[in-house]
């Protein structure tokens, strides 16, 4: 229970005292993941119990990645140094696409045309503070957009019998908005579970009101999970289920306050020497993955978004592998490769029964994306050590360098430097 404490010192003495232990046994991979949710977005991971289940998967590295927040970095920092695992830090957030040559368009964001999801990865923790000021007012302004989702979806439910939800009590109170965390419609359905949980019990009662009163249609493998009254995940699989029926009905679109120029958004990100990233999320057919319906994103105009990401400011994308197929992928690196922008993996984790593991990683034709998580964690320690060293720096004195064989030179860094140690790999260099 200390790993997953509602306190942070509590947590990170815990992770102190188990130290190195979660090793023991532990067989280890090659597999990095940059792309790990915490308590101050949506999931049930604290920053600190990130780090332990990444090491007890036999992770190599670590990112912790939060919608609108960087405040579990630090504490996560700390923890990783603790289990001697390698660490990155970033955040994600939505920008508005006015001025590019893909205004209007919908990009990788299924919910709102014009507007996409792009990371800050390596993040210096001598940013932290800027980046907290940063995210301020897009953090009150999804606040506010909450609030309202809730007084719709409130509205739907009443009309179907269901309890309402207090966005205070219900909804606020099981995230860490109070610290800097996010408020995400995930929180908004999770709260919902809860309290119907409450109301109705696990099992049988449960799934009669959720397919009769409440209307939410349900496949015969979600109702089994919810017929089973052990199951560990329970409130999570009914999440999923709320999430199809009723975002859609009450989701906001959101606004400038909250998202904001994807200019003004990357301008900074290479300002502290972090490393804009897009999120490139591909048009589904056949999901590979299962966990989408078929839709039309950026495919049909990636020849023209790349480039055109490389004129915006942007230095990297950014993907999850076992969301594409291959040929996506390999369009995708060719199209990087001739902007010249780094490619950065990461297997999105935000819920109990994601596994940290991700073998699809361990394919030869993904091996830089390893490579590139190795470089990545080395330019964020040494641009926290000498701003001049950030990976993209004009000032780096590798910046005559191929790119390519920068991120290698970086990722050797990586590798060899002591991760329960990291502000000394400015020593390596």
């Amino acid at each position: 229970m200390g790993l997953n404490s509602k306190i942070v010192n509590e947590r990170l003495k815990a992770v102190k005292e188990l130290g190195t232990t979660c090793k023991n046994g532990v067989a280890q991979t090659d597999e990095v993941n940059n792309h790990v949710h915490s308590i101050y977005s949506f999931s049930p991971y604290s920053p600190t119990l990130i780090a332990v289940k990444a090491v007890e998967a036999g992770l190599q590295t670590v990112g912790i990645m939060d919608h609108d927040s960087v405040s579990g970095c630090a504490e996560f920092l700390e923890a990783s140094k603790a289990v001697n695992i390698a660490s990155t830090v970033g955040c994600e957030i939505r920008v508005n696409m006015d001025g590019t040559s893909v205004t209007g368009r919908k990009t990788n964001n299924p919910d709102e045309p014009n507007v996409s999801y792009i990371a800050f990865h390596g993040i210096p923790k001598t940013q932290f503070y800027a980046v907290k000021k940063f995210l301020a007012p897009i953090h009150k302004a999804r606040i506010a957009r909450d609030r309202k989702e809730v007084e719709k979806l409130n509205v739907l439910l009443a009309d179907r019998g269901a309890p309402t939800l207090d966005f205070e009590v219900d909804v606020m109170a099981i995230s860490e908005a109070a610290a800097g965390g996010s408020v995400t419609e995930r929180h908004i359905l999770y709260a919902l579970s809860l309290k119907l949980i409450k109301a109705h019990g696990k099992g049988q009662a449960l799934v009669n009101f959720i397919e009769g009163p409440m209307q939410v249609p349900m496949a015969d493998a979600l109702r089994e999970l919810l017929l089973d009254l052990n199951n560990p995940h329970y409130a999570y699989d009914l999440l999923g289920a709320f999430k199809a029926a009723f975002v859609p009905e009450f989701f906001i679109v959101s606004g400038y306050e909250e998202c904001i120029s994807v200019f003004d958004a990357v301008k900074f990100a290479n300002k502290i020497g972090a490393i804009p990233a897009y999120a490139y999320l591909g048009d589904v057919g056949e999901s590979p993955t299962g966990d989408k319906k078929a839709e039309k994103f950026e495919d049909d105009f990636l020849d023209e978004l790349v480039p055109e990401l490389a004129h915006i400011g942007f230095k990297a994308i950014t993907y999850m592998p076992p969301r594409n197929t291959r040929e996506q992928l390999a369009r995708l690196r060719k199209l990087c490769q001739a902007s010249g922008l780094m490619e950065i993996s990461g297997v999105d984790i935000n819920s109990s029964r994601q596994s940290f593991n991700c073998p699809i990683l361990l394919e030869p034709e993904f091996q830089h994306l390893a490579v590139a998580a190795w470089a990545l964690i080395a330019h964020e320690k040494l641009t926290a050590s000498d701003p001049k060293l950030a990976l993209f720096s004009p000032d780096n004195p590798l910046a005559s360098l191929a790119l390519e064989e920068r991120i290698e030179k970086y990722a050797d860094v990586g590798i060899r430097m002591d991760h329960t140690q990291p502000e000394k790999a400015i020593e390596l260099i």
